[in-house]
């Protein structure tokens, strides 16, 4: 029985609920680590149809199975159904459990909440602050699996393990860097890469997470077909810190190299609502105004100055008024660009609603050749190589550590430190 078939579409969307294949299960069983399944006490949070319990329960039946559930229709189903469970009705981030777990495996809901017209998940939206003040690893927008495996490794006994299917984003993205120093403190991380194509329609990366609680370290694994599995590292200290498919080859691209955020300091754009609410912005294109330019107006070392994709004008030389780098020429690279680093130099000082923005720290510094430089096709093997497919988002944390090598800046003058405007 699977979640789709029996709600509507929208409604797994509404609560981030997807069905899981039996063969993900089967593997997710196979890399737990555990070797002896009898009398463990279980847990899947957010159950759906108790897929991961009812796997378990055929195999190994001599363990104590708990299911939490927060959709009614779902709940009063499967009660109806699953009798040798124990099926709760809950909110499983605010849910206070009474005893602890030997392992908590499931496929968490995965979605950000907000408003039904902007996020998937606007059914728990008006929990959201009170799941901010359950959950010490929030942080921006946070994605509601982080709270999931938040609360799974709080209610894990000592040495329990947790088990879940998650998207890959918590490897690398900035909203999750507090969620990576909890698993840290707290556990040994075992990541396995699944990829992009275990759900049908879904264009998520995901890996399998397992932590086993009271442990240190980090191990890689990048997993094809849920059959051959490729360790890339161990490490015995883990301190939090974004998670990549390091290689020899990619260390040594770094060594040769001054990362981008020892010469740069990095910055967002203006957000649409602090735009729009300026007088001099127009809706509608009038004589002597300018596009605010978007992530569709970048390319490749050239910016498209005509088209208006923000339907937002202004005055060229309000521009500074908003960034006080809008007003002269400055790096740009692109947000969302299908994890590839796409950059060009704004000559024309524009006012912008997206991107990121690079000022030098340094004098002395081409930054037409660094532009040149980021869009090269060494650079794009780099960061493929490192960052796979988990995000088409290229973060600041990423362009931070960014290497620029020394052949690219060994024609630079000597580099004199810039004081930092704000």
């Amino acid at each position: 029985m699977r979640l789709e078939i029996i709600l509507a579409e929208d409604i797994c969307k509404a609560y981030g609920a997807v069905s899981t294949p039996v063969e993900v299960i089967d593997f997710m069983l196979q890399v737990s680590g555990i070797e002896r399944w009898e009398n463990l006490n279980i847990l899947e949070p957010g159950c759906g149809f108790c897929d991961f319990l009812k796997r378990i329960y055929t195999k190994y039946p001599n363990n104590r199975f708990t299911g939490i559930e927060y959709n009614l229709e779902v709940y009063k189903l499967i009660t109806s159904l699953y009798s040798q469970f124990e099926l709760i009705y809950a909110d499983f981030i605010l849910w206070e459990p009474r005893e602890k777990y030997d392992l908590v495996i499931g496929n968490p809901p995965y979605g950000i909440i907000g408003d039904k017209s902007h996020y998937p998940i606007y059914v728990m939206k008006e929990k959201k602050a009170l799941y901010k003040k359950n959950c010490e690893t929030w942080f921006g927008k946070y994605n509601i699996y982080g709270a999931f495996i938040e609360k799974g490794i709080r209610v894990l006994k000592d040495r329990g393990k947790l088990v879940f299917i998650v998207p890959a984003t918590f490897m690398i993205l900035d909203e999750f860097k507090k969620l990576r120093k909890f698993l840290a403190t707290l556990g040994k991380v075992k990541i396995y890469y699944l990829g992009p194509k275990i759900f049908k329609g879904r264009n998520v990366s995901t890996c399998v997470l397992v932590v086993e609680k009271g442990l240190k370290g980090l191990e890689l694994y990048e997993v094809k077909e849920l059959k051959h599995i490729k360790k890339y590292y161990e490490k015995d200290i883990y301190n939090g810190e974004i998670i990549r498919f390091e290689t020899p080859e990619t260390l040594n691209f770094e060594k040769d190299g001054i990362p981008l955020g020892s010469i740069f300091s990095f910055h967002f754009a203006a957000r649409s609502t602090e735009i729009e609410r300026l007088p001099f912005v127009s809706k509608e294109p009038k004589k002597g105004f300018v596009p605010v330019l978007t992530g569709r107006n970048l390319h490749p070392n050239w910016i498209d100055y005509e088209s208006c994709y923000s339907g937002l004008w202004m005055p060229k030389k309000y521009a500074p008024l908003l960034r006080f780098f809008y007003g002269f020429p400055h790096l740009v690279v692109g947000h969302t660009k299908g994890g590839k680093v796409v950059a060009a130099v704004d000559y024309q000082c524009y006012p912008w609603r997206e991107e990121i923005h690079l000022v030098p720290k340094v004098q002395g510094i081409n930054i037409n050749k660094v532009a040149n430089y980021l869009n090269s096709e060494e650079v794009q093997e780099y960061m493929k190589q490192l960052y796979k497919e988990i995000t088409p988002h290229i973060t600041i944390t990423q362009l931070k550590i960014l290497p620029l090598r020394r052949k690219e800046y060994g024609c630079f003058t000597k580099l004199t430190l810039i004081p930092t405007i704000s």
